[in-house]
């Protein structure tokens, strides 16, 4: 029986568009965004600050080290805040709802730039912040490892005191949940025009009228 919901964040929860932040990072002056920033991970600068090896100030300079150093540290995080469309309140009202039902953690590659601003904003938009929704999170920079890696699921598991067995784990990378299945997790792939809560209903260890 699955007792507890992993969520990844973008693509899942939170709408995402990488061709946006790489026509931001183009304007700025990057000649090759598309070499850094992929649909699921990550290289470069990049990479250093959603696995917690690059602080925000070195990102900065090692970003204007690839583009010049004409830009500013805010032209910078907004062009990779582009990254994010959104929150759709009705995925909210769905995770308050499963809330009743199951515990419900995150296990998301994401960075301190991004977290502090757009995704922190677009969790306080139904008057709560992004604890009320989750029991607990697992941020990839704060942990030092990315999705598909080991380590970040062993640290899922070790600092919730879940077992895979009873864990039902959505994302919208198939590597991501090959990773996942290594360690007993169910898994559940969110495609783009699918939603996590009608998935719900296709696992058979999940009784949706136990939601209320």
């Amino acid at each position: 029986m699955i007792k507890n919901l992993l969520f990844d964040l973008g693509g899942v929860i939170m709408d995402i568009r990488r061709q946006n932040c790489v026509d931001a990072f183009r304007r700025l002056g990057m000649s090759d965004p598309d070499r850094y920033l992929g649909e699921y991970s990550q290289a470069g600068p990049f990479e250093g600050i959603e696995n917690g090896t690059f602080t925000i100030d070195r990102f900065h300079r090692a970003i204007r080290s690839i583009i010049g150093p004409h830009v500013t540290d805010t032209q910078i995080d907004n062009a990779f805040g582009e990254f994010l469309v959104g929150i759709p309140l009705h995925r909210l009202k769905q995770l308050e709802r499963l809330h009743s039902s199951f515990s419900i953690y995150m296990l998301s590659n994401t960075n301190p730039i991004m977290w502090a601003d757009g995704i922190d904003r677009n969790f306080r938009q139904d008057g709560h912040d992004v604890n009320y929704y989750f029991d607990g999170i697992v941020r990839s920079y704060e942990a030092g490892a990315m999705k598909p890696d080991p380590r970040i699921f062993r640290t899922a598991i070790e600092r919730f005191g879940i077992d895979p067995r009873e864990t039902l784990f959505f994302d919208d990378s198939e590597r991501n949940l090959e990773a996942a299945r290594q360690f007993g997790f169910h898994t559940m792939l969110v495609t783009p025009g699918t939603e996590f809560f009608d998935l719900i209903s296709q696992c058979p260890d999940i009784d949706i009228n136990q939601c209320r």
